[in-house]
């Protein structure tokens, strides 16, 4: 057994070397290898072929669908919106801006030059897809030295801008690919290069060279120097990264990268690689400054102004620029550490001359003047005080500042101290808490939120006790409009903040119209208001708002010092100031007549410097029911006076039968019974003894009849006095 299993092995062993050294082995696996890398060649070639023939009829149609040259000029993806101070001056373009178009001629060619060595250098050699660049792209990425970044050629970014979004998906690369080379087979590279460059994004809401020459530089793309180019060239890689308003070494650091490709690539010398791009005068950017909060404000509102259009408008605004400048000055001198500000200022007729919602628009956007809700403390007590007039107080009725409960609710006054019988002047002044309290009880909680109401609160309105003193929240732009009616003499006021809309070719697509306004008070309710707003400054709390000339307003702080206002007018504008912590937190120290007031001084003065000197209408001109007459007026002729006995009778004083001739005899009998003058009721005649013939009975049978022993007495006479509505009953006009 063993040795047939060795003949066995030995025998396989020489099989396989017999095998082994046959001589046609090598070359039938050399011809098979042939086969497969002919077969190979063959079948690559053939879909190579068919490739190239189905990317050929896809540029091919790609080509012929193509838009017009003057097509692809016009379009633009989105909406420019230019906004203009009242002045016409531009303060900010928001959306999309185009600038000049400029044709290929009149794009400098450094301009060129350095949109070429940045973005593609081999631009004017390829097709529009760079094969070169994307085989190096491959290399590069075999090589494990980066991840595969295959570079976009200029034809293909105008392709994408134009066409197609910027997903990252090979399904888009490949139809980027193909619009690009169907562009190059229908323009030439100096046609693409001229819609690149006045259609590539630059960063800030420029499109195109001339834009962003404008935005960057203050003067248009023809004036553009080596530096300024290669800036601008540095920005379509990563417009927000590198923009010079945005960071400054940035795109000083970007610009110098693009410099020394220019050099590399020989289109510039060496002497102009070396310019400093730090040197370039920078336009300020204004975009994102206080102004932004009334742009935020007025923009929305032409959804509603405007028919829907997408053509660039011009949108003509209310804004002074100074006026805006002097309130965000204004606000950040005078704002507390920690805290925020926000001010609005309205002129006579409702334009909005300025608005500051915060400190910082670049840190925080949100608009407290028109969004933030807030407790407005004394100054609530513009309404609560509009009620009391319209109901019949004046500035010089007394009013008494005691400690004073009400259905429960027992208010302090802010020293703690209480003044006694003061008139309403004085207690508006020094705003007496008690005294608005009381006032607030007699007139009715629910009439003062009316009065609120009228004069544009729109925010939910409490009618317990303790409104009178601002614990409602409110909006500073209304609480603003408020006091502005009553600058208008008691008539509505309605804030605007658009003049008018145009297109770019000056067509008028919007004309602001002013609306009727609405008496809300009479004029003598708001000329004792505007007495006692005058006073408050002048005396009271609001000594801090003196501008040197006459100013009128009032004070407003709520418990733990967390908001602080400041309202008033001098000289046909109106301003509200408000001050206070965003996580309404207490702030130290703060209270209407410091900060605040101080703003609105330091505001007003520069508001009202070209405008002259008003002074107020206090003039109380009282309607008939409310004026006190004298002793003639109140009694009249006393000859007419009738009197109203116990059961409610009237009876008519006796007139003496004789007397001097125009000497108004007393009315009162003979026997000297007090009486008193009644109501001026019309005369009724008396009949008279001729009139009532001979008495049917003598007075002794009428004596014994009735027991009597002589005359009967007359009825007694009571004094009535005329009716007077009181306080609360008083008509409101």
């Amino acid at each position: 057994m063993a040795q047939r299993g060795s003949r066995r092995a030995a025998a396989e062993t020489q099989r396989r070397r017999h095998t082994s050294n046959r001589p046609g082995k090598r070359a039938t696996e050399r011809t098979g290898w042939r086969l497969w890398l002919r077969s190979g060649v063959i079948w690559g070639g053939a879909a190579a072929l068919l490739g190239a023939l189905f990317l050929g009829l896809a540029v091919l149609f790609a080509a012929r669908s193509l838009p017009t040259y003057s097509a692809l000029k016009a379009t633009q993806p989105g909406q420019t919106i230019v906004v203009r101070a009242r002045d016409g001056t531009e303060i900010v373009e928001l959306g999309p801006s185009y600038g000049k178009w400029l044709d290929s001629s009149q794009i400098p060619q450094v301009m060129k030059d350095a949109m070429i060595s940045v973005e593609d250098r081999r631009y004017f050699s390829h097709p529009g897809v760079d094969a070169i660049g994307l085989a190096r792209a491959v290399y590069v990425w075999l090589s494990g030295e980066k991840r595969l970044q295959a570079t976009s050629t200029i034809t293909q970014q105008l392709a994408r801008n134009l066409f197609l979004n910027s997903n990252r998906s090979f399904d888009r690369k490949l139809r980027e690919a193909i619009l690009a080379m169907a562009l190059e087979t229908k323009f030439s590279k100096q046609q693409i290069l001229e819609l690149y460059l006045n259609k590539v994004y630059f960063g800030g809401g420029a499109y195109g060279v001339d834009s962003a020459s404008r935005k960057f530089f203050s003067h248009d793309a023809t004036e553009l120097s080596t530096a300024e180019a290669a800036i601008i060239a540095g920005l379509v890689k990563a417009p927000s990264r590198f923009s010079p308003t945005a960071d400054v070494d940035a795109a000083v650091g970007r610009a110098n990268v693009v410099l020394g490709l220019m050099r590399e690539q020989g289109r510039i010398s060496a002497s102009e690689a070396a310019v400093d791009p730090s040197a370039v005068k920078l336009k300020k950017d204004e975009s994102q400054n206080s102004v932004r909060y009334f742009t935020d404000w007025a923009l929305p509102q032409l959804d509603i102004l405007l028919p829907e259009t997408f053509e660039p408008i011009e949108v003509w605004t209310t804004l002074d620029t100074g006026m805006q400048q002097a309130a965000a000055t204004a606000i950040k001198s005078n704002v507390p550490s920690g805290a925020q500000g926000a001010l609005v200022s309205i002129d006579r007729d409702g334009a909005i001359l300025a608005m500051v919602g915060g400190t910082d628009y670049v840190a925080t956007n949100y608009n407290r003047a028109t969004e933030a809700l807030r407790q407005p403390g004394s100054a609530w007590k513009l309404f609560v005080y509009l009620a009391a007039l319209e109901a019949g107080y004046t500035p010089e009725d007394t009013v008494k500042d005691v400690p004073v409960t009400i259905d429960g609710w027992s208010p302090r006054n802010s020293g703690g101290s209480y003044a006694g019988e003061i008139n309403v002047r004085t207690a508006f002044a020094y705003s007496k808490n008690t005294v608005a309290a009381q006032l607030g009880n007699e007139v009715g909680f629910g009439t003062v939120a009316s009065m609120a109401r009228r004069f544009g609160i729109s925010t939910p309105i409490s009618t317990y006790p303790a409104m009178v003193l601002g614990s409602s929240e409110t909006r500073v732009i209304d609480m603003t409009r408020a006091f502005a009616a009553v600058s208008a003499g008691g008539n509505s006021v309605e804030p605007f903040g658009i003049v008018k809309v145009t297109t770019t070719g000056g067509e008028v697509l919007y004309r602001h119209e002013a609306k009727n306004s609405t008496r809300l008070v009479p004029d003598y309710v708001a000329a004792g208001m505007t007495d006692l707003l005058q006073t408050a400054v002048s005396t009271g709390t609001g000594r801090s708002a003196q501008i040197g000339r006459p100013v009128a307003g009032k004070t407003g702080t709520t418990s733990s010092n967390k908001d602080g206002w400041f309202l008033g007018f001098s000289s046909g504008i109106t301003t509200g100031v408000w001050m206070g912590r965003d996580d309404a937190k207490a702030v130290g120290g703060l209270q209407g007549g410091t900060a605040p007031a101080r703003a609105f001084a330091a505001y007003m003065k520069y508001a009202v410097r070209d405008r002259p000197v008003e002074q107020f209408n206090t003039e109380l001109k009282l309607p008939e029911w409310q004026l006190e007459p004298d002793d003639e007026q109140m009694y009249g002729d006393p000859d007419d006076y009738y009197y109203i006995d116990e059961g409610g009778n009237l009876i008519e004083p006796q007139r003496p039968a004789s007397g001097a001739p125009g000497q108004k005899q007393d009315p009162f009998p003979a026997n000297g019974e007090q009486g008193g003058p009644g109501p001026a009721l019309p005369p009724v005649r008396r009949p008279q003894p001729s009139d009532e013939g001979t008495q049917a009975a003598s007075d002794d049978f009428l004596n014994s009849a009735t027991g009597g022993s002589g005359p009967p007495p007359p009825p007694p006479r009571l004094r009535v006095p005329a009716p007077q509505p009181t306080a609360s009953q008083r008509p409101p006009f």
